[in-house]
């Protein structure tokens, strides 16, 4: 599942409002911290997404090569 732009953007600007309303009462550094820790958290699933792709990408190649062997092998048998 893809980030989209428009979530991220609503993600920033509710933690923005958020910190704004809290500040007064001490618990805007508890929200800035939160913000920084869901950002990260963000990164995290687009590294998990990428490297997800990699393996599909991995597999894929290695059914082919198993694939080209197999023919091969028939080939060879013939």
């Amino acid at each position: 599942m893809k980030t989209s732009l428009i979530v991220t953007l609503r993600l920033g600007i509710s933690t923005a409002a958020a910190s704004l309303l809290l500040m007064g009462c001490g618990l805007a550094e508890t929200s800035a911290v939160a913000a920084s820790e869901g950002a990260s958290a963000a990164e995290q699933v687009k590294e998990g997404k990428k490297m997800e792709e990699k393996v599909q990408r991995d597999i894929e190649a290695t059914q082919q090569a198993a694939a080209d062997a197999r023919v091969k092998a028939e080939e060879a048998a013939q």
